[in-house]
C-alpha cells in the first residue's frame, strides 16, 4: 500500500465499523482516502452531504459555495448556528467539518461556477455531488462531467419532494439525458418562492452521500439510469428507470450561457465593499463630540455576551427596520468579524444612507 495514505492508528480506531465490514475494510477506507469530491453548494443538500462524507473520511473535500449563511437558511442547514449568519457558507462548513475530522483535507471555493472556470475546477476531482438549487448550475456542472468523465450525484428537493440520481457513471445516463430542456421560467419556483420541510434536505443529502460512498468503493447497484423519487408526505420511495441518449454523451464544449438557456437571470455580480474604519479610530470618534449611530448587526445572544455599546439590529432584521435609524447620521457597523457588517454596510449605502462605516475585522479587534 501507498505509505503517503497508509491509516494511523488513530484513523483505524475512528474507522473502526467500517473496517469491519468485509464489503469495505482497510482496502475501501484507502479507497475512501484516497478520493477526491467536489460538493456543488453547502445548503440544504450540501450540509448533510458534507457531514457524512467528511465522518466517512473521504480524504479531499471540495466547498464550492459563493453565499453566506442567512437566518432563513438555519431552518434545515444543520452545519450552521445563529452566530455564523453574514459568514460564507463554504468558510463556516469548512471550520466545522474540520473540527469533526481533522484527517481530511478541505477545500474552499467561494465563487460564482461558471462556463469560464468550471473544466479546471472539476478536473481536480474524481466525482462531483450536485447539491446546486437552480436550473442553470445543474446542466453547467451535468457537462463539464461529461467532458471531463467525472460521475455526477444528483439531488433535488421540492416542498415534501426529493429526487436522487447518478449521472455519467461508466458512460451511463446523463442530466439531459433525463431533463433534455429546462422547465419554462416559473414552473419550477425556488425554496425561497414556495418552502421546503426542513428535514427533507437532510433526507435527500443522506442518499446522495451513500450513491457517493457506492461509487468509491465500487459496491452495490449505482443509480445510474435510475431517478429515485422521495415523496415525505406519503413516506414512498419510487423508481423511475431511464436511458441514455446517444446526443447527449456527445458534448465537447460547455454552452456561452446556461442562465439565459435556463430562462434565468444571471447572477448579480457582488457588490462595491463599503468603507471600512478601524478599532483605533472608533475608539476616537466615540470619546470624540462627533455625531455616530453605532450599530450592532449580531443576534441577541452573541451581543449578550459581549457588547461595546450602540444599537442591536440582527442583520436578518435591517432591511425592514432602517426607519429607525438616521440617513443623515454617520453610522459604523461591526459584528464580530466584519462579514455581516460589509453586508449590512452595503445595504445602508443602497438605501440612501450618506456616510457608512463598517468596522474592519469586527470585535476580533476591537
Amino acid at each position: 500500500m501507498n505509505a503517503t495514505t497508509a491509516l494511523s492508528a488513530a484513523e483505524r480506531h475512528r474507522y473502526s465499523r467500517h473496517l469491519l465490514l468485509p464489503e469495505v475494510g482497510e482496502v475501501g477506507q484507502h479507497k475512501m482516502k484516497a478520493a477526491r469530491v467536489l460538493v456543488v453548494g453547502c445548503g440544504g443538500l450540501g450540509c448533510p452531504v458534507l457531514q457524512y462524507l467528511a465522518a466517512a473520511g473521504v480524504g479531499t473535500l471540495g466547498l464550492l459555495d459563493f453565499d453566506t449563511v442567512d437566518e432563513s437558511n438555519l431552518q434545515r442547514q444543520v452545519l450552521y448556528a445563529t452566530a455564523d449568519v453574514g459568514r460564507p457558507k463554504a468558510v463556516v462548513a469548512a471550520e466545522k467539518l474540520s473540527a469533526q475530522n481533522p484527517f481530511i483535507e478541505l477545500r474552499t471555493h467561494q465563487l460564482h461556477l461558471s462556463a469560464a472556470n468550471a473544466l479546471a475546477l472539476l478536473a481536480g476531482y474524481d466525482l462531483v455531488v450536485d447539491c446546486s438549487d437552480n436550473f442553470a448550475t445543474r446542466y453547467l456542472v451535468n457537462d463539464a462531467c461529461v467532458i471531463l468523465g467525472k460521475p455526477l450525484v444528483f439531488g433535488a428537493i421540492f416542498k415534501f419532494e426529493g429526487q436522487v440520481s447518478v449521472f455519467n457513471y461508466q458512460n451511463g445516463p446523463t442530466y439531459r439525458c433525463l431533463y433534455p430542456e429546462p422547465p419554462a421560467p416559473g414552473e419550477a419556483p425556488s425554496c425561497a418562492e414556495i418552502g421546503v420541510l426542513g428535514v427533507l434536505p437532510g433526507l435527500v443529502g443522506t442518499l446522495q452521500a451513500a450513491e457517493a460512498l457506492k461509487i468509491i468503493l465500487g459496491l452495490g447497484e449505482v443509480l445510474s439510469g435510475r431517478l429515485l423519487v422521495v415523496d415525505t408526505l406519503g413516506m414512498r420511495f419510487q423508481t423511475i428507470r431511464f436511458r441514455a441518449l446517444a446526443a447527449n454523451r456527445e458534448r465537447v464544449a460547455l454552452a456561452p450561457d446556461y442562465a439565459a438557456f435556463c430562462g434565468e437571470a444571471a447572477p448579480e455580480a457582488a457588490p462595491a465593499r463599503a468603507p471600512e474604519i478601524s478599532a483605533d479610530d472608533l475608539k476616537a470618534w466615540q470619546h470624540s463630540d462627533r455625531p455616530l449611530q453605532l450599530l450592532d448587526v449580531r443576534e441577541p445572544s452573541e451581543h449578550a455576551r459581549r457588547h461595546i455599546g450602540g444599537w442591536l439590529l440582527p442583520l436578518g432584521q435591517l432591511a425592514g427596520r432602517l426607519t429607525e435609524l438616521s440617513t443623515e447620521v454617520p453610522v459604523v457597523v461591526h459584528c464580530a468579524s466584519g462579514v455581516r457588517s460589509q453586508q449590512a454596510a452595503q445595504l445602508l449605502l443602497s438605501r440612501g444612507f450618506r456616510e457608512v462605516y463598517s468596522l474592519r475585522n469586527g470585535l476580533a479587534d476591537y
